[in-house]
């Protein structure tokens, strides 16, 4: 018998100054059985920090991921259901992120555990032709801090300054700073 999905709900409240985008969203997140607290909650803040202002063009959503090899963590498609953005968590291999890059505007990958570096230096010439690729490193502490914030139902706020960003759920307060390692600006 296959082991099924836990559920857990969040409430983001979310104040994102470099992009001036702000709001309350209610998420209901999935963890595989396979996946753990910490990525379960690098999918919130890649949600948090991909965020549209508006939906006039699409929402950004989450994907099934890990339960479906052509489909991302996350991605906003347009009202047309064109692939706006990709967002992967984890650390790709180059032949998914070139896929990724022919079906998407946009691709952008999350990378969070003490190994990123040896993945990232693996693939870094393999990817110099996907020039709509973005790859950031959420450094281990931070993530693993961030996963100690998980529980089933979740109130975090979220603010983004200056590229940095915090997380606060009343009792824990995490600041992470995303590390540009490929085509993004931090």
């Amino acid at each position: 018998m296959a082991l099924k999905s836990t559920i857990y709900k969040a409430t983001l409240q979310l104040s994102d100054m470099d992009r001036h985008v702000y709001g309350e969203h209610a998420l209901t997140l999935a963890l595989h059985p396979s996946e753990t607290e910490e990525r379960l909650m690098v999918r919130v803040l890649a949600f948090a920090l991909n965020l549209p202002a508006d939906d006039l063009n699409g929402t950004l959503q989450f994907a099934r991921g890990l339960s479906d090899t052509d489909e991302p963590d996350l991605w906003h498609k347009d009202l047309s259901e064109q692939l706006l953005q990709w967002i992967e968590v984890g650390q790709p291999d180059e032949r998914r992120l070139s896929k990724a890059c022919g079906r998407a505007d946009r691709v952008v990958i999350y990378a969070y555990a003490n190994s990123t570096p040896i993945w990232f230096a693996g693939i870094a010439n393999k990817i110099t032709r996907l020039g709509n690729l973005k790859v950031w490193q959420i450094p281990a502490d931070q993530s693993q801090a961030l996963a100690a914030m998980a529980s089933r139902a979740m109130r975090l706020t979220v603010t983004v300054q200056d590229g940095h960003v915090w997380v606060n759920d009343d009792s824990h307060n995490v600041e992470i700073t995303p590390q540009a390692l490929w085509g993004g600006e931090a």
